[in-house]
């Protein structure tokens, strides 16, 4: 575990594939400013959206470390898939050197969903952190800890359907809310049954839009409940 002194600010940012987020929290996660928001650049080039980044939090207050989520799968710091910005602009960028150099401040990234899944697990038992946005996130926790990032949102699900285009944005809006909500109680279904989770988190821009009762076990969140992840990740180890 790495300790945070007691002035530590962690810069927290979360690129999405429609907006890009940023705030500053104190090291018990408490936000020090209300987020600050800028649409991601359609290109989904890195350069233009490391240009966004900076143009964002170049007025923030001083900070000492960066957490950053990024909706793909990252491993040490690169990026190796970008779904919903492009993989074939991303894949093999070193997103965490970037971003250090860029920032001028230690810098640690992560997928999107997996920051949010450090920010609110309970940290008892297998814990499942899902987010409906843009595409579909997933997290897997194991008493606090995470578990090597899986893309579930890219295995299929119904015919030549990923998670992605079962229930992602482009899907509600085709299909409706309606269907879109039986789509997601399907899926939770079949999470369930693969994971046997002792809880399901569900978050994401979307998870509002949901119109049927959950059991106990599923916990609705919102981005705020998440935002401590931004903390966490320094404190947890092999990331």
């Amino acid at each position: 575990m790495i300790p945070l002194g007691p002035e530590e600010k962690i810069l927290s940012i979360d690129i999405g594939g429609s907006r890009i987020k940023a705030t500053i929290l104190d090291r018990d996660g408490k936000m020090l400013m209300e987020y600050a928001k800028k649409d991601t650049p359609a290109s989904g080039d890195p350069e233009e959206i490391l240009e966004a980044i900076y143009s964002l939090t170049a007025s923030f207050q001083s900070y000492t470390k960066v957490s950053v989520g990024f909706p793909g799968y990252v491993r040490d710091g690169v990026v190796h898939t970008a779904p919903n910005l492009s993989t074939a602009k991303w894949k093999g960028v070193d997103l965490q050197s970037k971003l250090t150099g860029l920032l001028k401040h230690p810098v640690r990234v992560v997928n999107d969903a997996d920051m949010q899944g450090l920010g609110v697990a309970s940290g008892k038992g297998l814990e499942l952190v899902v987010t409906l946005g843009t595409g579909f996130g997933t997290a897997l926790l194991l008493n606090g800890n995470l578990l090597p990032h899986l893309e579930i949102a890219h295995h299929p699900v119904d015919h030549d359907k990923d998670y992605d285009d079962y229930i992602g944005e482009r899907a509600l809006e085709v299909i409706g809310l309606d269907e879109w909500n039986q789509r997601v109680r399907r899926t939770i279904s079949i999470l369930k049954t693969v994971f046997n989770y002792d809880r399901l988190y569900i978050g994401g821009g979307n998870s509002k839009k949901l119109n049927f009762k959950t059991d106990s076990s599923i916990i609705l969140v919102n981005n705020i409940d998440g935002i401590k992840g931004g903390v966490k990740l320094w404190l947890s180890e092999g990331l």
